[in-house]
């Protein structure tokens, strides 16, 4: 049997009426309010004494106020723009560099021209041995798309593009040094 089907006993010995004296309700409710309002008449004779004595008082902390918050809102002002100027900044930025995403770019050599559009591209990295702790020179061919008309020789920046053929994956995009003829 769970807990929440069990019987609940009376408790009768509990529950007992208290007469409530209706005639002390009334007096404190009047005794209060009569206290408020003296407090308010004495508040409100106070400030009028003090307003009547002290004009420039009065003139002089609406001044320190008013000029406290216009510095406020001018250093908020600054801060928000210069917030959406540095949001608008890196977005504009972002979206300049990652228009179809980062793509990966390497630098090489033009080894071969023989192709229509297509030149081979050696690229040369260094590379230190795990074993023998010496730089050791690696070397890769890429096959890239050459709308530029490259040559032999050339120094090329290439970018990976989608599959253009069995073998092109890359494209290139800038000629840096010209080969010397």
């Amino acid at each position: 049997m769970k807990f929440f089907d069990m019987p609940r006993k009376k408790k009768e010995e509990e529950v007992k009426e208290t007469p409530v004296d209706t005639n002390k309700t009334e007096n404190t409710e009047e005794t209060v309010a009569e206290a408020g309002a003296s407090k308010s008449d004495n508040a409100a004779v106070s400030s009028d004494t003090e307003a009547s004595e002290d004009p420039s008082l009065l003139s002089s902390v609406i001044e320190t106020v008013s000029s406290a918050v216009g510095s406020v809102a001018e250093a908020v002002t600054g801060g928000v723009s210069s917030v959406v100027s540095a949001i608008t900044d890196s977005s504009a930025e972002e979206a300049k560099n990652n228009e179809r995403g980062k793509r990966a770019e390497k630098v090489g050599l033009v080894s071969s021209d023989k192709m229509t559009k297509t030149v081979v591209v050696r690229v040369d990295r260094v590379v230190k041995h795990p074993v023998y702790r010496k730089y050791v020179k690696r070397r890769k061919k890429f096959m890239a798309h050459d709308e530029l008309g490259s040559a032999i020789g050339d120094k090329v920046r290439i970018i990976e593009t989608r599959p253009l053929s069995a073998h092109k994956r890359w494209r290139v995009i800038e000629i840096i040094q010209k080969a010397e003829k």
